[in-house]
């Protein structure tokens, strides 16, 4: 646990000394749970977004996007849910006056005996080797069956009382599980309560006449109520899905873990539009595709697992996670909810408009039912960040620290670094980069000796550094150096473009999927 603390607060501290990440208003000792995307981090961020969309909606005819507003009716909310049943589950310790969310309180217990479990089972792979079958060792070794039938009912009695409104149950199993304070430690807690999580605001020149608005939650209303617009004038046919990215945001009072957890966030969503009876097949479809999204980067397979919900939201008939190994364990980085048709309905019944499809393979009316896929942007990027910053050791005994970022999503993807600052390199070096940038984010750094220089490049996390010398001036060639491996080429100027671009397009990365 505390390689784990620590491993999470050097991704805080490097976020911010190389320019991802900056505390919100800091100069005015910051906003609690708000942050800013800085130099390098907006360009990451941008990466992420363009990768998902160019997957998402490009490589898919019946996918489109849109751009909807963040401000939106108030009925919107009402319809969708929002108003009577958008809230969390929170309570109080007496002792240390912290305010905690039930439900997370009891999934970390959890996932703890979860963690035991998977001790064990680690424990017998090395004792059994080749052998070993991992399912049946966990359905007839007692100890394992145990914490993980222990797990199963914890979670699925929190299910039973949160989807109950048994608010008093949920505080009895904190009870009898003897939950602590994280924070104190003690075990006096309040009533668990719920807690509504949209900002309000107002729109009007006036305060007698303003209108009571609404910060949207998610995004995937806007999506909802431009369905027959999109529809029509797009001249889509079912099944096809509308995208979108954009801010949310929620008034999270146990707002945690860096940009984890946020009040102002961001969300690439996708809705999926299909026949009523083809919800589960379309579900099924989603979560192995955008599984496969996820791993094109390389990221590790073993940090992604699937977590199927117990509890499931009013609107849905099934709903998973894609649950990532962030620093501080696994915890959800997209959903996949099969939606039913509880959303065009509701905006039906609310709003009086009729928000049906007509087939006409089939010469009828209906309202289609949706599969969503839902990921936070800010998440990815933590998933992103976090995974990729490793600490080596190096032949000679050194160390560096070192950004390995998926070089398709890297901020910059080369440093073109004059070995000095006089004999015409340094214009050389800019003569490049003039032509480079045409195609790719590239910078220019001189400052230092070269060596501290690539040390500097590596935790940035860019892929290449070119190396401009006084053989450049001769035969036109340049020395690249890779991050990963450090090894070095020498290659002609006129190849550089043709060598970056194997390695940072697009098109490559997503042939993985």
């Amino acid at each position: 646990m505390a390689k784990q603390e620590d491993l999470f607060k050097n991704v805080v501290s490097h976020a911010k000394e190389y320019g991802y990440i900056f505390q919100s208003s800091e100069i005015y000792d910051g906003l609690s749970a708000v942050y800013d995307y800085a130099q390098n981090g907006v360009e990451l961020k941008k990466n992420i977004r363009d990768y998902w969309w160019k997957s998402m909606v490009q490589m898919h005819e019946n996918i489109v996007g849109i751009d909807a507003a963040i401000f939106m009716h108030p009925t919107t909310w009402k319809a969708s849910g929002h108003v009577d049943a958008f809230n969390d589950p929170l309570i109080d310790n007496k002792d240390s006056k912290k305010r905690y969310r039930a439900d997370v309180l009891i999934e970390d217990y959890a996932e703890k005996l979860n963690q035991k479990a998977q001790k064990e089972i680690e424990k017998a792979r090395g004792r059994f080797g080749e052998a070993f079958d991992e399912e049946q060792f966990v359905t007839t070794n007692e100890r394992v069956k145990g914490y993980l039938d222990q797990k199963n009912a914890i979670l699925q009695r929190m299910a039973r009382g949160l989807e109950s409104g048994d608010l008093a149950d949920v505080k009895a199993l904190i009870e009898e599980l003897e939950i602590a304070c994280p924070d104190s430690g003690s075990k006096n807690w309040t009533e668990v309560r719920q807690f509504n999580l949209m900002f309000g605001t107002k729109l009007g020149a006036s305060a007698d006449t303003a209108m009571d608005l609404y910060l949207r939650p998610e995004t995937a209303q806007g999506i909802f109520v431009n369905f027959l617009n999109v529809q029509k004038t797009g001249r889509m046919k079912i099944p096809f899905g509308i995208a979108q990215t954009g801010k949310a945001f929620r008034n999270e009072i146990v707002a945690r873990q860096f940009i984890f957890r946020m009040r102002e966030f961001e969300q690439m969503e996708m809705q999926f539009f299909v026949k009523p009876g083809e919800e589960m097949k379309y579900y099924e479809y989603w979560k192995e595709t955008r599984l496969k999204w996820h791993l094109s980067l390389g990221l590790g397979k073993e940090n992604y697992r699937f977590h199927d919900h117990e509890k499931l939201a009013h609107y849905a008939n099934a709903a998973a996670d894609i649950e990532f190994n962030f620093p501080f364990g696994f915890k959800e980085l997209e959903g996949i909810h099969s939606r039913t048709d509880f959303d065009l309905k509701a905006h039906e019944e609310f709003s009086g408009k009729k928000m049906q499809y007509f087939d006409t393979e089939e010469n009828k009316n209906y309202t289609p039912y949706v599969v969503e896929t839902s990921v936070g942007l800010d998440r990815m990027f933590l998933a992103v960040f976090s995974n990729s910053l490793k600490e080596e050791t190096l032949e000679d005994g050194s160390t560096r620290t070192v950004l390995q970022l998926p070089s398709v999503l890297a901020p910059t993807k080369a440093a073109v670094l004059p070995l000095i600052k006089r004999d015409g390199l340094p214009e050389l070096a800019k003569e490049i980069i003039e032509d480079l940038k045409w195609d790719f984010n590239v910078a220019y750094d001189e400052k230092d000796a070269v060596g501290r220089r690539y040390r500097r490049q590596d935790a940035l996390g860019t892929p290449f550094c070119i190396t401009v010398d006084h053989q450049t001036l001769e035969d036109k060639t340049v020395t690249i150096r890779h991050r990963d491996s450090m090894q070095q080429d020498r290659v002609a100027i006129a190849d550089l473009r043709k060598i970056i671009s194997e390695d940072v397009s697009m098109r490559n990365w997503l042939m993985k999927m």
